[in-house]
Order: structure tokens, then sequence, then C-alpha cells
């Protein structure tokens, strides 16, 4: 293994899959601004719109995901370029 291009700032990091409300803690590097308290302890969150706990190859069960309204947003903002 090649030293000096690993990160070394690993730390317990929650994912939060945003369509089943499932959370996970694990060691990442990724960056947040916002954080979570899960079982009395507080740790940066990191938002995810599908895991393992909500992807369909998973669990078994197709089905849509649209959070937020994505779809109705994109359509109203690029309707007015419809021809």
């Amino acid at each position: 293994m090649q030293k000096g291009i690993h990160p070394e700032n690993y730390r317990l990091v929650a994912f939060k899959d945003m369509s089943n409300d499932d959370i996970f803690i694990t060691k990442s590097t990724a960056n947040s601004n916002e954080t979570i308290e899960h079982e009395g302890t507080e740790y940066p969150l990191i938002k995810m719109e599908i895991s393992r706990t909500s992807h369909p190859f998973y669990t078994g069960e197709s089905k849509l995901i649209d959070t937020a309204g994505r779809i109705d947003k994109f359509k109203n903002k690029y309707k007015k370029f419809k021809k």
C-alpha cells in the first residue's frame, strides 16, 4: 500500500436514509454541516436518498421514491422552455 495517499481524518458519522428514516453509524471522512443525536451521542449527519434498507435489490420491493417532489419541481422550472 502506498504511504501518504489515504485520508487520516476518519471519524464516526451518522448516515440517514431519508426514504425510511433508517440511521446507521460508520467511519467516514465525508464533510457535513448538520449533526444528529443518536443513542445519546451527537454525530455529523449525512443524508441519503436510498440505502441498503430501502433499495429494491435488497428489499425485494419495487417502488418509486420522489423525495421532496423533485420531479414536479423540475417540470415547473422548465415548462417555460417547452415548445
